[in-house]
């Protein structure tokens, strides 16, 4: 705990010059994202969009887990992506960020998400930050978007404060006293445990350890 809060701290005083890092996964193949080889569940298929190639899930048993937590070790961060929203069930986790679990603490319970929740032709963003002494959901059941459309959505953390955005446009905020995630994995389309799949299509997403504005976020869906 004690070096998890001098990380943090060691990371937030970084000079403004140094420059960020940035990850970005695009999901146009089956082989190599990320520059890793996925493994495949269920049968996504590669679609041709006006974002460009995009995995589709069917909301059933399609998904991808992946070798590594793009956020490990970020004090600061931003967690972006380009999707698109096909209907299905309620409930849906479309993006998993799960560090190895440390010992004597309960399996995932560190962890970044990006999920969906269906009501009739329209969904609302849900966000979740997890880990040792901290714990925020951003959600507004209100924010209501319609479905099979294509949205960038982004969840950002400054050293303070804990924001979700759709399309640019900011949604919730919450102060959190977040610390610095461990390595780890991610699971694409489905919970990091095999379940609330997700219906619909995943184009890009993006990762990157400080805290982007809006106007830096990737372009906005055509």
């Amino acid at each position: 705990m004690i070096a998890r809060a001098i990380l943090a701290l060691a990371l937030a005083l970084l000079p403004a010059s140094v420059e960020a890092r940035q990850t970005l996964w695009r999901f146009d193949n089956l082989a190599h994202i990320g520059h890793m080889a996925p493994q495949v569940l269920g049968h996504p298929q590669v679609q041709r969009t006006p974002e460009g190639k995009a995995l589709v899930f069917d909301g059933v048993q399609d998904a991808l887990i992946l070798p590594r937590h793009p956020l490990a070790g970020a004090a600061q961060f931003t967690a972006e992506a380009l999707f698109r929203p096909d209907g299905g069930a309620f409930e849906q986790r479309w993006l998993h960020l799960a560090s190895d679990d440390q010992p004597g603490r309960p399996p995932g319970e560190t962890r970044i998400l990006f999920e969906i929740r269906v009501v009739g032709a329209a969904w609302y963003l849900d966000t979740f930050v997890k880990g040792p002494g901290y714990a925020q959901v951003l959600v507004d059941p209100a924010r209501l978007h319609p479905l099979g459309r294509w949205y960038h959505v982004a969840q950002t953390f400054d050293g303070t404060t804990y924001r979700s955005y759709v399309n640019g446009v900011l949604e919730g905020e919450a102060r959190v006293a977040f610390t610095p995630q461990g390595p780890g994995s991610a699971s694409v389309a489905m919970r990091r445990n095999g379940v609330n799949h997700f219906h619909g299509a995943i184009a890009r997403a993006r990762f990157t350890d400080r805290a982007l504005a809006p106007r830096d976020f990737l372009p906005l869906p055509r």
